[in-house]
């Protein structure tokens, strides 16, 4: 279908408050709040224990607003698909809370001030880090790859593993083998917490010409691909515990709560399988609150004697 590019607007005039709000939700704060995640535990296990406070603020500080800055390009760019689909209707670009022009100059406001901000607080590599991330959203997965192949969640998600090694090289200035092990965790990771989504809105996305997978394949197909990545994603966590010698805590953990997001992960397709309802946002919801409680095991592993 052909689609227009400019953003649909109400005709009404915003309050400064209806903007703030605008301009907040420009940065995906529950995204943000998910990469925050898997920062903050990475610089506990890098330091092997508490890290100097005031450097997980500073990079949590820059992190966010690395990770705001890719969300409003994002936003920028896809606006014109936004007003087609019920689940990005309400978005501010597409209501006229925020105008293209003020979203853009925010994007590159925040972009490179989150930049000098890294390098001022942390160090070079870490700020190069960050704008390699904001790089691989917005051109390689927002620009590239999204409109293009099915594909794209699997190697555009690739934007939201550098969190790891942001967290790890503002600690040490270096990178080392267990802040790869978890860049490819969430990888792997990535595409069974996704792929539910592109099921949920399957429509929105046939709509507007996106071939997520969840468009491009049936759900039996989709749920058998979920599988596969899960028990992949599971199989990385544990490859930490020798290469980062990890403890009872957390060995436990990739364990207890891998298990069940694999067992979800089954229970969709099963259901896919034998044409009952599918219900993916449990394997969404399911996988968040997996990716959350493993990274809280991370921060607490190296604070325990055992």
């Amino acid at each position: 279908m052909a689609i227009s590019t400019t953003s649909q607007t109400t005709g009404t005039t915003h309050s400064v408050g209806q903007k703030i709000r605008g301009y907040i939700a420009l940065t995906k704060p529950r995204v943000m709040e998910l990469l925050l995640v898997s920062t903050v535990p990475v610089m506990f296990l890098a330091a092997g224990g508490l890290p100097n406070l005031w450097l997980v603020l500073a990079t949590v500080i820059g992190g966010a607003m690395s990770a705001a800055s890719a969300a409003s390009f994002n936003m920028y760019l896809d606006r014109d698909i936004d007003v087609h689909m019920k689940r990005t209707v309400n978005r501010p670009l597409v209501t006229g809370e925020v105008s293209p022009r003020g979203a853009l100059v925010f994007s590159w406001t925040l972009a490179v001030i989150s930049t000098i901000w890294l390098y001022l607080t942390t160090n070079w590599l870490t700020a190069a880090l960050s704008v390699t991330a904001i790089f691989f959203y917005v051109v390689i997965y927002t620009m590239i790859l999204k409109r293009r192949t099915e594909q794209n969640i699997i190697w555009g998600g690739i934007a939201g593993c550098f969190p790891v090694l942001i967290g790890w090289t503002a600690v040490t200035g270096s990178l080392a083998w267990p802040p790869f092990v978890l860049f490819v965790l969430i990888f792997l990771w990535t595409p069974p917490h996704y792929w539910p989504l592109s099921m949920k809105y399957k429509d929105d996305y046939d709509d507007v010409d996106v071939p997520m997978l969840g468009v491009t394949r049936g759900a039996s197909q989709v749920g058998l691909q979920i599988i596969l990545y899960a028990w992949a994603t599971v199989a990385c966590s544990l490859l930490l515990v020798p290469v980062a010698h990890m403890g009872l805590v957390y060995t436990v953990s990739a364990l207890v709560f891998g298990g069940w997001f694999i067992y979800e992960s089954h229970r969709l397709y099963n259901r896919a399988v034998h044409g009952g309802e599918a219900r993916p946002m449990r394997v969404f919801h399911a996988s968040i609150t997996y990716l959350t409680l493993l990274f809280v095991s991370v921060a607490i592993d190296p604070l325990l004697p055992f």
